[in-house]
């Protein structure tokens, strides 16, 4: 029977919830500020940032910003990675902290287009650079954090976390937004009360600090054997080694379409004058709003699952069902059924994509060994979710204001990029019942089931006693 060694072995539930709850919270705190800025694409940005005249030009522009964000995600992978895999888990996290919330407040302080002219959109693009920069290393880093002080058996619920925070950030995104539409009135709201959510950064930086310093860093980082074997490039060392189940993440990271076509087309789509759906603003925030309270609900709960049928199970049902999801709900958009869209959101984005989202933190990371872990996640993950960068344009493009079908175009593209994703789960190797030391070889020999399902009652019941 394999045994984890007492070097990578998580030391205490105290330690494992604290990892947890640090991830939790970071995350929350960060991808608030991310999607902050991806609700005012979709719903200010094309008004005041953008020359007047043609509203269509506008929003693809506007929504063009959002995905340079993603597009500086690879760069930020790269330098943040190598951070996280030589300098520790815990000092990457702190700096991402900083930069993001340095980044969100600058935002919430540009002038218009109307005061400074082109000016406005260059320097709305080179904050969004930064943000793209600075989140590139939030999940690998928390992911890796968590999953490397979770005890076996349990990391996937525990892993989980740091997707529950990304949502939590969210609905705190939207729920921001949703008392300033609907009280402010609309001049004011597009003048300065937009600015509001971005303002209140300031506590990502402090509560982010506070946090972040207190957690340990992990027995796998820090054990000495690690430290032997340590790369002096770990990017070079996850290229060369690991490039196969880099190219899995990739693939499988392209279900980034989902949360694309769920919060920041959709909602173009749904308010947008030019598409003459004419949701209205504050009624349409609530659709993610909704979504995402039920996936903070679910995701522990598929964590927990992943850890008893497997990681592959849940993102490849996850997947194909999230993409056929995505006709019903453009199509409750296309007919202005506004409670059928509040159903199709919380099916496809509230409780099946979840079966991917939950499960990917504990997945990912397990792909690879400990001394790549952050780097070659990092980079696989961030160049994945660019490539899904610019969807948002591109769906404006080839269903544009006016267009016929649009939700029978876009659902198609959705559904066929998440066919790729789940191909892609489908070829990686299961990874549940891998010891931490033997993560990221190819040749590892899983526990026996009988044994890894012993190991696990003990954890959970340790869990239960708090001992």
């Amino acid at each position: 029977m394999s045994t984890p060694s007492a070097a990578h072995a998580p030391q205490g539930r105290h330690q494992s919830k604290k990892a947890a709850a640090s991830g939790w919270i970071g995350s929350a705190l960060e991808y608030y500020d991310f999607f902050i800025y991806a609700t005012a694409a979709a719903l200010i940005f094309p008004q005041i940032f953008f020359p007047k005249g043609d509203p269509g030009i506008a929003i693809i522009a506007s929504l063009a910003t959002y995905g340079v964000g993603y597009v500086a995600r690879p760069i930020g992978a790269f330098v943040l990675g190598h951070i996280g895999d030589t300098h520790g888990r815990k000092k990457v996290l702190v700096w991402c902290m900083f930069l993001m919330g340095f980044s969100t407040i600058a935002v919430g302080l540009l002038p218009t287009y109307e005061q400074v002219g082109l000016w406005a959109p260059f320097l709305l693009v080179v904050c969004r650079l930064v943000q793209g920069f600075a989140v590139a290393g939030e999940i690998s880093g928390a992911s890796s954090m968590i999953l490397e002080h979770a005890p076996f058996g349990r990391r996937g619920f525990f892993a989980s976390f740091t997707l529950q925070g990304v949502q939590a950030g969210q609905i705190l995104a939207a729920a921001v937004f949703l008392p300033l539409a609907h009280y402010m009135p609309e001049e004011s709201f597009n003048t300065w009360g937009w600015r509001i959510p971005f303002l209140l950064s300031f506590i990502v930086i402090v509560a982010g600090y506070i946090i972040r310093r207190e957690v340990d860093e992990t027995p796998a980082f820090t054990d000495k054997t690690e430290q032997k074997q340590r790369a002096r490039s770990p990017i070079v060392d996850a290229f060369k080694y690991s490039w196969r189940d880099m190219l899995r993440v990739v693939l499988m990271a392209l279900m980034n379409v989902i949360p694309v076509v769920a919060t920041i087309f959709g909602a173009a789509y749904a308010v947008q004058p030019a598409y003459g759906v004419n949701f209205a603003k504050d009624v349409y925030l609530w659709i993610p709003v909704m979504g995402n309270i039920l996936a903070v609900l679910v995701i522990p709960f598929v964590g927990n699952l992943s850890d008893r049928i497997g990681r592959k199970p849940p993102i490849i049902v996850g997947s194909l069902a999230a993409g056929l999801l995505a006709f019903g709900y453009l199509y409750a958009i296309s007919i202005h059924n506004v409670t059928l869209a509040i159903v199709m959101s919380l099916l496809m984005w509230g409780v099946v994509y979840q079966g991917y989202n939950a499960v990917f933190p504990s997945f990912y990371p397990e792909l690879f060994p400990t001394r790549t872990r952050v780097s070659a996640m990092a980079i696989s993950q961030n160049v994945g979710t660019a490539i899904t960068a610019m969807l948002p344009a591109l769906f404006t493009v080839v269903a544009p204001p006016g267009a016929q079908n649009i939700w029978l175009t876009v659902g198609a593209i959705a559904f066929g990029i998440t066919v790729i994703a789940a191909l892609a789960a489908a070829s990686a190797r299961e990874t549940f019942r891998i010891q931490m030391q033997d993560l990221g070889r190819p040749d590892a020999q899983p526990v026996p089931l009988a044994d890894y399902q012993r190991q696990r009652a003990a954890a959970v019941a340790q869990g239960r006693t708090g001992s």
